[in-house]
C-alpha cells in the first residue's frame, strides 16, 4: 500500500523472511540508513514510476512507440533524475545504499527530447521538427483560403436561401449543408446526405483545390509525425537496458 508503482508492490507482496544472518544484517542496515537519510534530507519522490519495460524492449527491437508510451518513458526518466538529485543533496554521506543509487541511469537528453516534441498523448508540438512546423503552417493557410471562399458564399444573398447551416467539416473537407431540393443551384461535389435526406453536404467547386491541398498536407503531417515517433522510439531503444 505504501509503494509508488506496481512493480514495487509486487516485490513487497512477494517478500519472504531472510534465512541468512549476514543477509538479515545487511537488510536491517539498509533500512536503518534509509530511515536516517530520510530524517535528515526528506524522502525522495518515487511518484511517476511506471513499468515501461515492454515499450522499451519493443523500441529496442525496432518498433515504433506511440505518444503515450513515450511520455510515460519521459515521466520515468524525470523520476529517476529526481531520485539521483535527492541523493546528491547528501553527497559526502556514505551509505550502504550507494550501489542502488549508482545503478540509476537518468537521461535528461532523452527526457527533454520527448517532452519538447510531444504535448500530450494525442498531440505533437509544432516544434518537434522544422518540417512539421512548415506543414502545419501550410495547412492553416490552405484551410483559411477554403474558409474565406465558403464564407463569401454563405454571406451572399444569392446563396443563403439554399443553405441549411453554416460551414462545417466533413471527412476533413470544408463543405456547406444545402437543402436537398436546391442541390442543382450550388455547383460542387456532394460528399454526404443527412439521415433525413433533407440536406446534402456540398463541397463548392471554388474550394475543391484548397480542400485537396489540405488533404495532401494532412497526409504529409501524419507521415512526419510517424517519422518523428520512429526517431524518438529508436533513441529510447538505444537506452532501453539502462532505463529498465
Amino acid at each position: 500500500e505504501e509503494t509508488a508503482c506496481d512493480a514495487a508492490a509486487e516485490l513487497a507482496v512477494n517478500l519472504r523472511p531472510a534465512t541468512s544472518l549476514s543477509q538479515v544484517k545487511r537488510l536491517l542496515t539498509e533500512t536503518d540508513e534509509a530511515h536516517t537519510m530520510m530524517a535528515r534530507f526528506g524522502a525522495p519522490s518515487f511518484g511517476g514510476l511506471k513499468d515501461v519495460s515492454n515499450s522499451l524492449r519493443r523500441a529496442e527491437a525496432g518498433g515504433t512507440l506511440n505518444m503515450g508510451e513515450l511520455l510515460r518513458i519521459s515521466m520515468v526518466l524525470r523520476t529517476l533524475r529526481g531520485i539521483v538529485d535527492w541523493r546528491s543533496k547528501s553527497e559526502g554521506v556514505k551509505s550502504i545504499l550507494d550501489d542502488r543509487f549508482d545503478a540509476i541511469m537518468p537521461n535528461k537528453y532523452l527526457e527533454e527530447r520527448i517532452n519538447q516534441a510531444i504535448l500530450s498523448e494525442e498531440e505533437m508540438a509544432d516544434s518537434a521538427s522544422p518540417q512539421l512546423a512548415t506543414i502545419r503552417r501550410k495547412i492553416r493557410s490552405a484551410s483559411s483560403r477554403a474558409r474565406e471562399q465558403l464564407e463569401k458564399m454563405v454571406r451572399s444573398p444569392a446563396t443563403q436561401k439554399y443553405l441549411q447551416d453554416p460551414i462545417i467539416m466533413r471527412d476533413g473537407r470544408f463543405v456547406v449543408p444545402v437543402k436537398a431540393e436546391c442541390r442543382g443551384d450550388v455547383p460542387g461535389l456532394v460528399h454526404d446526405t443527412s439521415s433525413s435526406g433533407a440536406t446534402v453536404f456540398v463541397e463548392p467547386m471554388a474550394v475543391v483545390e484548397a480542400n485537396n491541398e489540405v488533404r495532401v498536407l494532412l497526409s504529409q503531417e501524419q507521415a512526419e509525425i510517424d517519422r518523428i515517433l520512429g526517431e524518438l522510439s529508436a533513441e529510447a531503444g538505444n537506452f532501453a537496458s539502462g532505463i529498465i
